[in-house]
C-alpha cells in the first residue's frame, strides 16, 4: 500500500484529526478484501461466509451495514430484505409489506428498519444469487444474519488465533434513507469499532455518499474510502439537488476534492480496465496513475469467479455459473497496479496475488516494458 500523502485543511469549521496512514501488509501486493464474506461459496453477510473468508487468507472482511429499528447495526446487503433472507415465507411478518422510496428507486418489500434485532433475528439468509451460485443456495435457510458486534468479534478472534491482523471494511447502506427515518450509522459504528478494539490498522470505512465521509472524517482517523460507481451520482448528491456526478468525481479537481477526506476510492473495476465492444478486457484507463497522484488508493470492486462476471476471452464454455480464468483478470489489474480488490472468492484472490507476487512473473513483466 502506497504511503498517503497529507489533506488539505480542516472541513465543515472544525479540524480533523490527523491523515491516516494505511500500514504496509505483511504480503507482497495489493490487500485482498472478501466482498460480503467469502460469498461465492455460502450466503453473503453470514457470519459463516465471514469465517471461511478468513480461512480462505482474505486480509480484510467486508460487511454492508443497515441499521435496524431499535438503531442495531446489522450486515445485509441492502434495506429492504426478501432478496437475502426469508422474510416473505414468514407469515408472521406479512403485514410489514411496504412500498416505499430508497435511493430515489421505488422498492416494495420488507424494510430492516421495520424490525427489531429480536424480530431480524427469527429470519434466515439465503443466497441473492442463486441460479449462478446454486452450491451457496445449499445454504439456504441455514444461517441468521449477524450484527456488526458479532462480525468485529469474529475478526478479534480469528486473527489471535491466526497471529495475524484480520481488518474489517464496512460499507454504510443508505445513509440518508436512514438519517431521514430517524437513524444514522456514525454513531453505532465508531462506537463498535471502540468496543471491538480496532483501529486505523484494522478497518477502512466505505460509502457511496460523500455527505457521510465527509461528517466521519471530523471524527475519526480510520482510513475512509469513497465509492465511484460507473455512471450517476451519489443519492445524496441527488437528493439535495447537487449537480455531481460519479465521472466528476475522477477528474483532477474531483480527486483533489476526495482527498480532503478519504485514502483510497473504491471503483467499479471497469473504471479501471474498460472492456472492449465484444466484452474483452482493454487497456488500463490510467486511473490508477491519476489516483495515485492525487495521493490516494485505488481499490476495485468485484471480482468473481463465475464466467457470467468475466470478460469474455477468460470464460470457460457457456456455464454462466462455471468457474473461468479468473486468476488471468486479476493478474491485469494487478499489472493496472491497484491496491485492493474486493473478491466474493478470496481464495482465489489470494493464489493469484502470491503467484503474481512470485519471480517469475515479476521478470516477465518487467521485461514487458511500459
Amino acid at each position: 500500500m502506497r504511503a498517503l500523502l497529507g489533506r488539505p485543511p480542516a472541513l465543515l469549521g472544525r479540524r480533523r484529526p490527523p491523515a491516516p496512514t494505511v500500514p504496509p501488509p505483511a504480503h507482497a501486493g495489493p490487500l485482498v478484501v472478501a466482498h460480503r464474506g467469502a460469498s461465492g461459496y455460502r450466503p453473503e453477510h453470514t457470519l459463516e461466509a465471514y469465517r471461511l473468508a478468513i480461512e480462505l487468507g482474505a486480509d480484510f472482511i467486508e460487511p454492508d451495514l443497515v441499521i435496524t429499528a431499535d438503531g442495531v447495526l446489522v450486515a445485509r446487503h441492502e434495506a429492504e430484505l426478501s432478496t437475502s433472507t426469508d422474510v416473505a415465507h414468514r407469515p408472521e411478518f406479512a403485514d410489514r409489506l411496504d412500498t416505499r422510496t430508497l435511493d430515489g428507486r421505488e422498492v416494495s418489500g420488507w424494510f430492516v428498519d421495520d424490525f427489531s434485532l429480536e424480530e431480524l433475528k427469527r429470519l434466515y439468509a439465503r443466497e441473492r444469487l442463486a441460479t449462478v451460485r446454486q452450491q451457496s443456495a445449499g445454504y439456504d435457510c441455514r444461517f441468521r444474519v449477524p450484527t456488526f458486534a458479532e462480525i468485529t468479534a469474529l475478526a478479534v478472534q480469528a486473527g489471535r488465533r491466526l497471529g495475524r491482523r484480520v481488518g474489517v471494511y464496512p460499507e454504510l447502506k443508505h445513509p440518508t434513507y436512514f438519517a431521514e427515518r430517524g437513524l444514522r450509522h456514525e454513531d453505532a459504528l465508531l462506537t463498535g469499532l471502540e468496543i471491538a478494539g480496532l483501529g486505523r490498522a484494522d478497518v477502512f470505512i466505505q460509502c457511496f455518499e460523500p455527505s457521510a465521509l465527509r461528517r466521519l472524517a471530523v471524527r475519526t482517523s480510520v482510513p475512509l474510502v469513497q465509492r465511484v460507481d460507473v455512471a450517476g451520482q451519489p443519492y445524496d448528491w441527488e437528493h439535495h439537488g447537487h449537480g455531481g456526478t460519479f465521472a466528476g468525481m475522477l477528474a483532477p479537481g474531483g480527486l483533489k476534492e476526495i482527498s480532503a477526506y478519504a485514502a483510497a476510492v473504491g471503483v467499479h473495476k471497469s473504471l479501471v480496465i474498460p472492456r472492449d465492444p465484444d466484452g474483452r478486457l482493454a487497456r488500463p484507463s490510467g486511473l490508477v496513475e491519476q489516483v495515485h497522484k492525487a495521493g490516494m488508493a485505488v481499490h476495485a470492486w468485484t471480482f468473481r469467479n463465475e464466467s457470467a462476471f468475466l470478460p469474455a476471452d477468460l470464460r470457460h464454455g457457456s456455464d454462466a455459473g462455471a468457474f473461468g480464468d479468473a486468476i488471468g483478470e486479476y493478474y491485469a489489474f494487478f499489472a493496472a497496479g491497484v491496491d485492493a480488490v474486493l473478491s466474493d472468492h478470496p481464495d482465489t484472490a489470494t493464489a493469484a496475488r502470491q503467484i503474481f507476487a512470485g519471480p517469475a512473473v515479476r521478470h516477465r513483466n518487467s521485461a514487458a516494458g511500459p
